[in-house]
């Protein structure tokens, strides 16, 4: 007899799919009878899983994590890991292994901006809605199931940062509502003279600190946001406005028009004047 009934598709993707795309490797939904344990490890896969309903237990990176109805889970199975349900609860999940070119190096980055392997949203549906969606699209096969799969498994992983980003810090107060008022203050003057010191006296933030959740959180430093805003606005101006360049240097926040063009360059590949003429 089974131990659990399951509902899944092994899938072979195109090379051009493993060249370019986040990929299947399979999905499906799984019901458990009894307790079994699913173990593996140096396996070049990421691995997500819902659990629908039920119980059990996760074990990876040495620890031991009781999980239940409602969890999320997001790991890299480089990594070894096992997972079991529950005797007297046992669980319903929906799971999809994927990877894909840059999938190892997106995961890194996942945990980097404040991931985790295990989380709990307040919303199941954009999950088990995208992973029904990869069921369907992966059952199917129509001329266009490959985009499709990527675009499913990125919204899953974009669900996944998200809900990384609804965490609060160990003093109760949200980290990720006051990195918002410092980026909202950059948006609004970014053509002043902004500097890491000025941002921490004003946010009562230590330098350390605003630097490392800025860039945790918003995926740069302040000062490559700055700089972005910054030449955002420069390459409206230099489209819909005759000002000389040296004008909307200083209107952006830097007086020195070499230094100017430096960073034009740098975000361009081109100097504010080649910008102006091509667009």
């Amino acid at each position: 007899m089974e131990n659990h009934h399951s509902n899944r598709i092994i899938a072979t993707p195109s090379s051009y799919a493993k060249s370019h795309y986040l990929y299947v490797q399979e999905t499906g939904s799984l019901q458990s009878i009894e307790p079994h344990v699913s173990r593996r490890d140096d396996l070049a896969s990421l691995l997500f899983f819902v659990v629908i309903k039920g119980s059990g237990t996760l074990t990876c990176q040495g620890k031991v994590y009781h999980i239940g109805t409602g969890d999320c889970i997001f790991i890299n199975c480089l990594e070894e890991y096992a997972h079991e349900s529950s005797k007297e609860d046992p669980w319903t999940l929906s799971w999809v292994h994927f990877y894909g070119k840059e999938a190892a190096e997106l995961y890194r980055h996942y945990l980097e901006q404040g991931g985790e392997l295990l989380f709990h949203p307040s919303d199941l549906s954009p999950f088990t809605n995208a992973l029904e969606a990869l069921f369907t699209a992966q059952s199917d096969k129509n001329a266009f199931y490959e985009q499709l799969c990527h675009k499913y498994l990125t919204d899953i992983v974009t669900s996944c940062y998200l809900n990384a980003g609804s965490e609060t810090d160990k003093n109760g107060d949200s980290i990720y509502k006051k990195m918002e008022l410092v980026r909202s203050y950059i948006e609004e003057h970014f053509s002043d003279n902004i500097s890491l010191d000025f941002l921490s006296d004003h946010f009562f933030i230590s330098k350390f600190h605003l630097s490392r959740e800025f860039k945790r959180i918003n995926g740069v430093t302040i000062g490559n946001y700055l700089n972005g805003k910054r030449i955002n606005e420069a390459k409206k101006l230099l489209r819909f406005t005759d000002q000389p360049i040296g004008s909307i240097a200083a209107s952006c926040g830097i007086s020195d028009i070499n230094y100017f063009t430096k960073v034009f360059v740098k975000y361009e590949s081109m100097p504010p004047s080649h910008y102006r003429k091509k667009w």
